[in-house]
């Protein structure tokens, strides 16, 4: 059948998309004309899970587990499960995600092509480097097995490679045994970008988690100012039950404006910096809170309006990323549209395993701004210059509008190797607008 999606950001919109399930990992793939691109649950920010007037291999449907052995804490299942799947499944018997994502609702298919990192990449690298072995099906029919005993250029070019490899069936990830679903954490309120320098240097050796929020509309001397966030998975009882899918509230509707706007922005990052009273505040936080705050609403999106938003998510070179960051704080602050979730953290030194992953030494920003139309397309851009000038990157799993010149700038290094892997019947609205 022929869909339009869009995106989770809701910006843009794809038509004319042929919609394919793929329902066996044993099957042999469709007929198909044009192009296709495999698609998990459809939670990238931008155009890399798009195929405007292509077909979308949908892998939702295949989300079976296959193997899970709860002494050595490794998992074999279907491209199309879940993190939340693999959660409810393996936590009671002691086992985690080695890396997850803000969010849950995506799929290990998914997470692999995009290489997703989280709170404890200056620890356990992204998720690419827990893969065991996972199996690629191509266009031609050709089943091949890929395995970490044994790195290959194809592996690397599938970790991370946007799904243009070909559609991954299964997959076999190495869990981290933890002690229980809760963690123990600190937040500190910090009053400068300096500052959280010098947390994040402080923390990295003795916690497992670190991140950031900031008031991304502050000036002066407060400039970068925010709640650093550290914290260790707490001793207790792994066979505490998983409670539900944690949702307080959804919005039902669309509204017809969004909700994050010049108005509301201001006074939300002010009283969310002021939240905390204390410098410091020790507490035990689930799982789901810590990790997932935004799985907590449902349909989360919505708030934007029909418009939708936009992710600037960059990654800044260690030499220049304080200045570079004060350079993108100062250029959001000035144009006054502020972001409704700023996030600050700092990568560790492990080289990432793909060839087009984001991660790399260095501090990354996200940010995500509602769609205004020109204005914010404009801010976008000069955001662009200052990640360009700094020699950084753009994420493009968040990604919905760079330039073919910076996307070259962060990944020219490794674009001619990846490109030989490419299946030549796949291809994505983001890779087509990148590559012009």
């Amino acid at each position: 059948m022929s869909v339009a999606y869009s995106s989770w950001g809701h910006y843009p919109e794809a038509r004319n998309q042929q919609l394919v399930m793929i329902d066996s990992r044993h099957a042999a793939l469709p007929d198909i004309e044009g192009n296709a691109l495999p698609r998990g649950n459809g939670r990238s920010y931008g155009d890399s899970c798009l195929n405007t007037n292509g077909t979308l291999l949908c892998s939702r449907s295949l989300d079976r587990f296959i193997a899970f052995d709860p002494v050595t804490g490794i998992l074999r299942a279907e491209a199309g499960v879940t993190l939340a799947q693999v959660i409810a499944l393996t936590l009671p018997q002691g086992w985690f995600l080695p890396v997850t994502p803000g969010t849950r609702w995506v799929t290990l298919g998914g997470a692999i092509s995009n290489d997703v990192h989280g709170k404890n990449h200056h620890v356990a690298g992204t998720f690419g480097h827990h893969v065991r072995a996972l199996e690629l099906l191509r266009s031609d029919g050709t089943r091949e097995f890929l395995s970490a005993d044994a790195p290959s250029a194809r592996l690397a070019a599938t970790i991370g490679g946007l799904g243009l490899t070909g559609l991954i069936t299964w997959c076999e990830i190495q869990l981290k045994r933890i002690p229980g679903p809760w963690l123990d954490t600190e937040s500190i309120r910090f009053d400068s970008l300096a500052d959280f320098f010098q947390l994040s240097a402080d923390s990295a050796a003795s916690y497992e988690y670190t991140v950031a929020w900031i008031d991304c509309l502050a000036k002066g001397r407060t400039l970068g100012r925010g709640h650093f966030i550290r914290s260790d998975h707490a001793s207790g009882d792994p066979s505490v039950p998983v409670p539900g899918d944690g949702q307080k509230l959804t919005f039902p509707l669309m509204p017809p404006m969004s909700l994050v706007n010049r108005l509301t922005l201001r006074p939300f990052n002010t009283l969310y910096y002021w939240r905390q009273p204390a410098r410091r505040v020790r507490s035990q936080q689930h799982y789901q809170g810590y990790f997932y705050p935004l799985d907590g609403i449902g349909r989360w999106n919505r708030m934007y309006g029909p418009r939708g938003f936009l992710q600037h998510q960059c990654v800044l070179p260690t030499g220049v990323a304080r200045d570079a960051v004060s350079d993108l704080l100062k250029e959001i602050s000035r144009s006054g549209q502020g972001s409704f979730l700023a996030v600050l953290k700092e990568f560790g030194n492990r080289p990432s395993p793909g060839m087009l992953s984001f991660p790399r030494s260095g501090t990354t920003l996200a940010l995500d701004f509602p769609n205004t139309g020109p204005s914010v397309f404009q801010l976008l851009q000069r955001l662009d210059c200052i990640v360009a000038e700094a020699g950084g990157a753009l994420y493009p799993a968040k990604d919905a509008r760079m330039s073919p010149s910076l996307f070259r700038q962060g990944f020219g290094a490794s674009l001619q190797a990846f490109q030989e892997h490419i299946d030549p019947r796949m291809s994505s609205d983001f890779w087509r607008r990148v590559m012009e």
